[in-house]
């Protein structure tokens, strides 16, 4: 039945046949893994340049090679790109690819891992790669995804703001309209233009009228403990204060934006941004500019009426030339750089002068200072504001292009450990040595740039949002040669050498530029040079969607195995990441294995096309090698041989692409690997995925979370066409034993521009579903002539509803003083709450800590049990503000869910026989609480399950799952009384109705 119900629901797309289910369409080429590299020059060796790292195909096609004759920081270049390969991290369908800071999750990000505080410098550096998937999502996930969607405005996650994007300082318009002017397609930027101003206008807040500046919390600005925050009531946090960064950023947004507006013709909206600027900059220079010191300097806010500039010199003074604020008159900021007490160290610079009394204060005592260690994301910010200061303002005496270099050599040199490559958080600025370098979390840092320091910087390429581009390199007069081979650029290939003699290269003497192959620049010398780049759009790389990753690692898709090693879990395998590092790991392995051979599987849930697989083999060199073979499979009711693979290479190959393309495509719910090792050994995947290419200009979308209530539930799904489109078909995919009944048509023989298709389905759930329990739903659409397929993902829940409990066994609504009938339990060994019942209300008071859980009397019962709570009000105390809900017997035995409003949280405490048990009966902890008037909590307990719910706007939300069966017999627990508990620290908590439900 489980079988014979999959290929019901998917029969729309597939055929039955004895074997695999096999999509109809005939299937085009495959698109290449890579993008295409196009004409250019062949002039260095690009495979010594790269050594060993794993996956070159994908450097060949992505980075601009680079020849210096500075081996340290060339060995940096291409160290820093496989750090930026590491770190992008594909999320899903609905946001794409992001660049994460952490190699592995933190629990300050927004959805998925992303973090705002380096986003910046992700574009920055991103921006010099030829595939613009990568970036094109992740500017996507700041401004239209997850990583705009809200969050808490907790002091853990930022309280001054409520949407991720804004945790952080970030220069989001300027990095976007740099990021175009480097690819050309200035197009993608200005369609994101209202998103732009968005982001701008939401720093609103945080500005001070009076002053005209922004004022930001220096931990925000990602910078805790710094020389300022010293001087403030709270040293991690700092003082609030005007700064030259947030309101550098603002400045340089305001004019990425006017840019962006003028690029697409409408002056008139780039005026008004050009203004704020103009005002920003020039507030800037009042309050923030230190004349006598010559530096930009940080404004306490508060308790500050004489607006008093802080003594300290710290590098957030160099951000402003970042973005070219600063008038040429101000350059003699700059001769801190190189002072002895200023900023200058061999692994420099400093983040605060030497000569402030609070330099490296703490710093050697734990992460994480910012007050004098050598910070990467802040050398990065100093360099491309040197680089603006010496190649775009007038000549100056403080610093010269030896200073540049000997600043990029030295942040070349600090990202070492063990004599190789190397970057971690941050470093003694005298010292050889990582001073904030966690194992697990450290590695591989992705805070900062490097390659565009030496590409925009120190080779001197100076993007441009026209059809042109500027060469005025910063390399000293002693360099002989340097080479930058195919760098993508406005969708061509632009090379540059620099050879004083002709020696080196070979092809002729001077500076010589080549536009994809073809020589059309030569000159003596290195003065800089602008050139005419003739318009060309980047070549389009097909969007391509991977139905296997799982970053959360929970629900669907979910990967299993015959064997793992402890250290490497299957779900590392389909987590989006695919490096190759022994710590943090992003790996399946089998090592240990007491098995000739193993398997890993990777289960959707829910059917779906299978026709680009994609495996990544580890091998340690040691006890985990690459397999001799593998196998794929797919199942329709038992294993079955994918057939019609054409794989690349035709034998396994360890740490680079192996590819299997499925024609036809297998649509199924399943598949797993099998590799083999002739000696039977250990294997490993750093990751395995399956590619699907949608049908071009359409567009899916199905409601997020689908609430199944008495086992079934309508909803509807939408095909919008972004171009004419023919044979358009909706197929929406539910698990084995679910159902997907059309209500209307899921076909259109045509849709326009614009036009959609809707459908109004019925989605019937299995008899016996536990409460809570989730199923992914996937919608799948086809049309005619293309061989895509387009899909969105959701998923159904059954949730709480009270009417399914319709015996109520016990209804307080307190308009009567039943108080009595309780049994009152002093459950948490405190002096209970004075409780009073009045017109309608149980109020419990106190002053100081006090608590207490009332007993029903009433039992539960084995076919479930529903507690319902109506709060009036939450006391206002803390750390306590806690209800309780669920079933208890005493003091000894007892299951609770809590809801605490002081905390913002909700779990589970369950104790058995006097001992308290853990996760294997609490589920873990904790869900996010956000009681609001009107809302009603609820627990039901039913079959081994306790789950915890909230009621806000006639919707009810799971909040906790426990399965408390594990440790106590359910017909035990139904014998319990239905329980409430109150507990607080001061003040009133008051409750309008507490009701205990259960099945008929």
């Amino acid at each position: 039945m489980r079988v014979s119900m999959t290929m019901l629901v998917v029969a729309v797309l597939t055929i039955s046949t004895a074997g695999p289910a096999v999509a109809r369409q005939d299937r085009a080429a495959a698109p290449d893994p890579y993008p295409a590299v196009g004409a250019g020059t062949n002039f260095l060796d690009h495979a010594e340049l790269l050594g060993s790292v794993p996956e070159p195909a994908w450097y060949e096609a992505n980075i601009p090679f680079v020849d210096l004759p500075d081996r340290e920081i060339r060995d940096t270049y291409y160290y820093r790109w496989r750090t930026y390969r590491e770190a992008l991290k594909y999320t899903g369908p609905k946001d794409g690819w992001i660049v994460s800071e952490f190699l592995g999750p933190v629990g300050y990000s927004a959805p998925n891992g992303g973090i705002v505080a380096a986003a910046g410098h992700h574009a920055y550096e991103g921006r010099w790669l030829r595939d613009h998937r990568y970036l094109d999502d992740y500017v996507d996930y700041w401004l239209r995804g997850s990583g705009a969607g809200p969050k808490p405005a907790t002091d853990f996650l930022n309280k001054n703001t409520t949407d991720w994007a804004h945790q952080y300082s970030f220069w989001a318009a300027d990095a976007v309209a740099a990021r175009a002017a480097v690819d050309g397609r200035s197009r993608f930027a200005t369609d994101r233009l209202p998103e732009l101003v968005r982001q701008w206008q939401r720093w609103s807040p945080q500005f001070d009228q009076e002053l005209g500046l922004y004022w930001q919390t220096p931990v925000w600005d990602a910078m805790e403990y710094t020389a300022g925050s010293y001087q403030s009531p709270d040293p991690y946090h700092g003082g609030d204060g005007f700064r030259p960064t947030l309101n550098a950023y603002q400045y340089g947004d305001a004019r990425a934006i006017a840019q962006l507006f003028k690029a697409r013709g409408d002056a008139a909206g780039a005026r008004p941004f050009e203004q704020a600027a103009d005002a920003l900059r020039a507030n800037q220079e009042r309050w923030l500019w230190d004349d006598a010191g010559k530096f930009y300097k940080h404004v306490m806010r508060d308790d500050n009426p004489g607006r008093t500039k802080l003594a300290d010199r710290e590098a957030i003074g160099f951000v402003p030339w970042y973005f070219h604020m600063p008038p040429a008159a101000n350059s003699a900021a700059w001769a801190q750089l190189t002072d002895p007490q200023g900023f200058a160290a061999p692994y420099g610079p400093t983040t605060a002068e030497r000569r402030s009394p609070w330099f490296m204060r703490d710093a050697l005592n734990g992460c994480c200072r910012w007050n004098g260690p050598s910070w990467p994301f802040a050398t990065s910010q100093t360099l491309t504001a040197l680089a603006n200061l010496l190649i775009d303002y007038p000549a100056q005496s403080y610093v010269d292009r030896d200073d540049y270099l000997a600043v990029l050599r030295g942040y070349a040199l600090t990202q070492r450990k063990n004599g190789e490559p190397y970057v971690a958080e941050a470093h003694h600025p005298d010292e050889n040595r990582w001073l904030y370098d966690g194992k697990g979390h450290s590695e591989d840092y992705n805070h900062s740039t490097f390659n565009d320091n030496v590409l925009s910087g120190l080779l001197g390429i100076r993007p441009q949002l026209g059809n042109a581009v500027s060469i005025a390199p910063l390399v000293p007069d002693s360099w002989t040669h340097f080479a930058a081979e195919n760098v993508p650029y406005h969708g061509h290939n632009l090379t540059v050498l620099w050879d004083r003699d002709g020696s080196r290269y070979g092809k002729g003497a001077g500076l010589r530029v080549w536009l994809d192959g073809r020589l059309t620049h030569t000159q003596a010398g290195l003065a800089p040079v602008r050139l005419t780049i003739p318009p060309r759009t980047s070549a389009d790389v097909p969007e391509l969607v991977d139905d296997f990753a799982n970053v959360s690692r929970t629900g669907f898709p979910a990967a299993r195995a015959s064997h793992s090693y402890s250290a490497d879990p299957p779900a590392k395998a389909i987590d989006g990441q695919d490096f190759h590092l022994d710590v943090p790991g992003t790996r399946w392995t089998s090592y240990g294995s007491p098995n000739s051979a193993d398997w890993l599987e990777v289960d959707l849930g829910v059917p779906a096309p299978i026709s680009d697989l994609r495996v990544v083999f580890y091998d340690d060199g040691g006890g985990v090698r690459v397999p001799t073979t593998f196998d794929l499979q797919y199942w329709d009711g038992q294993w079955r041989d994918i057939p019609g693979q054409r794989r690349t290479p035709a034998q396994p190959v360890a740490r680079q692409l192996n590819r299997v393309l499925v024609e036809p495509a297998v649509t199924t719910s399943r598949v797993r690997i099998l590799p083999r090792r002739a000696d039977g050994g250990a294997v490993g995947v750093t990751s395995f995925s399956s590619w699907r290419s949608p049908v071009r200009g359409l567009r899916a979308s199905v409601p997020e979370d689908l609430a199944v209530r008495a086992g079934a539930v309508e909803t509807t799904t939408t095909l919008q066409a972004q171009q004419p489109l023919r044979g358009v078909r909706a197929t929406l995919a539910v698990p084995p034993g679910w159902s997907a009944v059309p209500l209307s048509s899921a076909y259109a023989a045509q849709l326009g521009t614009g036009r959609s298709l809707v459908t109004r389905w019925r989605v019937t759930a299995p008899d016996g579903l536990a409460l809570g329990e989730r199923a992914p739903i996937r919608l799948l659409a086809t049309a005619s002539g293309d061989s895509g397929v387009t899909s969105a993902l959701s998923s159904a829940q059954t949730v709480f509803d009270p009417a399914a409990y319709s015996t109520v066994v016990w209804d307080d609504t307190f308009e009567t003083d039943r108080l009595a009938s309780y049994r009152v339990d002093d459950t948490f060994g405190e002096p209970p709450p004075a409780l009073k019942v009045a017109d309608g209300v149980l109020t419990a008071s106190a002053g100081t800590r006090a608590g207490a859980v009332l007993a029903a009397p009433v039992a539960g019962a084995v076919r479930g049990t529903a507690v319902v709570v109506e709060p009036r009000s939450f006391a206002g105390s803390a750390p306590e503000d806690s209800l309780f809900l669920g079933q208890t017997a005493g003091n000894r035995d007892f299951a609770l869910a809590w809801f605490n409003n002081a905390g913002k949280a909700s779990g589970v405490d369950v104790t058995v026989a006097g001992v308290r048990r853990g996760d294997e009966a609490t589920g873990g902890c904790c869900a996010t609480l956000a009681w609001a008037p009107g809302d009603r909590l609820a627990v039901v307990v039913e079959n081994g399950q306790l789950t915890s719910w909230q009621e806000h706007a006639g919707r009810w939300t799971l909040l906790r799952s426990a399965p408390i069966g594990s440790v106590v017999d359910p017909p035990v627990v139904a014998g319990w009384a239905p329980a409430l508990g109150l507990r607080l620290d001061a003040g009133a908590l008051t409750i309008d109705r507490f009701t205990v439900r259960t099945r008929a």
